[in-house]
């Protein structure tokens, strides 16, 4: 069963960090480019990052995140990450990834699979 489960997020000061993960399972992860994306309610859902199949050498990052987040992957471990440094007010979201087969970046129907989400919050 094809399945991406995100984690790491939680509650972070001002100006903190975090990592997120995408672990991934259920089809062949190199075929696969995998793009990060966040919702605030009552929002639409934006892309954010997407990192390309194969090695991972080209990136994909809004310009409101660049020099802020961070995408990498682990091949062996069908993980891919995304750092975010220097957290900001519009940044707290629910943070998704997802698997598409055909370019990075992509339009979101293009993405096959979604997992459920993982929460970024910023204390007060």
């Amino acid at each position: 069963q094809v399945q991406l489960v995100e984690t790491g997020g939680g509650e972070v000061q001002p100006g903190g960090s975090l990592r997120l993960s995408c672990a991934t399972a259920g089809f062949t992860f190199r075929l696969y480019y995998i793009g990060w994306f966040r919702q605030v309610p009552g929002q639409e859902r934006e892309p954010v990052s997407c990192i390309t199949n194969s090695d991972g050498s080209t990136y994909y990052y809004r310009d409101s995140v660049k020099g802020r987040f961070t995408i990498s992957k682990d091949n062996t471990k069908r993980t891919v990450y995304l750092l975010i440094d220097n957290v900001k007010p519009e940044d707290p979201a629910i943070y998704y990834c997802a698997m598409a087969r055909t370019r990075c970046p992509a339009p979101q129907y293009e993405y096959d699979t979604w997992g459920q989400g993982t929460q970024v919050t910023v204390s007060s």
